[in-house]
Formats: structure tokens, C-alpha cells, sequence
């Protein structure tokens, strides 16, 4: 056991003696940058939380409903980056075909769908009167 720490010592992110909070901000920046330039769905979320800003401004919408707006979509793209750290994991450890790592895949996949529907119906009962009071 002592051969493999020392085979791993030296690996920037299995050890990191000189740990720093810039550091560990670049690196979850990096994690960020990777996932929105390699999930397609990354970048979905992403357009569509510009969307719901700029809807936001154009509709005035109230303190309340930002902090609300906000909340969603931090909740979505972070999801997003959980479901994409454990397929990344899961790829990893294994290219064959597995029930357990199926099943990884898919509850994680689930649970950004479940916080995007959630998302979803709440921007809709925030923005949809807005909408219609243009009328």
C-alpha cells in the first residue's frame, strides 16, 4: 500500500500539499469550463438561464421572484455538473456494459430532469401572467 502512495504522490489531484483557495477556485472553474464545453446540455442551461435574466428584466419581476429565479438555476447547472462528474466516474471505471452503472447514469441524468421540470413550472407561474399583462 505504501508503493501506491508514493506512485501517487506526486499527481496534482490526488495530493496537493501546496492547497491554496485560489487553487481550489481555479479548479472548479476548470470543472465548470470542461463541463460547458464538453455536455451539450451544459450549454442548454446556460442559454436558457440567460433567457430567464433577461425575461426577468424585461418583466420587472419582483426581489422575491429573483432570489427564486437564482436559486433554480444555480440548483439546475449544479445538478447538471453532478450528473456530468459521475458519468465521467462511471466511464472511467468501466467501458463495458454494467446494470450498476446504468443505473448511476440514469438517476443522475433523472435528477437534473426532475430540477429542470421543477425549474421549469415555477418560471412558468412567475413569468406567464407577467406575460399576459402585456395583453
Amino acid at each position: 500500500m505504501a508503493s501506491k502512495d508514493k506512485k501517487y504522490k506526486d499527481k496534482k489531484y490526488i495530493v496537493n500539499k501546496k492547497k491554496n483557495i485560489f487553487s481550489s477556485f481555479a479548479r472548479a472553474w476548470d470543472g465548470i469550463k470542461s463541463a460547458y464545453s464538453t455536455e451539450y446540455h451544459m450549454v442548454i442551461h446556460c442559454y436558457i438561464a440567460v433567457f430567464v435574466i433577461l425575461a426577468g428584466v424585461i418583466f420587472q419581476i419582483s426581489y422575491t421572484e429573483w432570489l427564486i429565479c437564482f436559486i433554480l438555476i444555480g440548483a439546475v447547472i449544479a445538478l447538471e455538473l453532478v450528473n456530468t462528474a459521475i458519468e465521467a466516474v462511471v466511464n472511467m471505471i468501466t467501458t463495458d456494459y454494467n446494470f450498476y452503472a446504468k443505473v448511476a447514469k440514469d438517476t443522475s441524468a433523472g435528477a437534473v430532469l426532475v430540477m429542470s421540470i421543477v425549474a421549469l413550472v415555477i418560471g412558468l407561474i412567475i413569468f406567464v401572467p407577467k406575460f399576459f399583462e402585456l395583453f
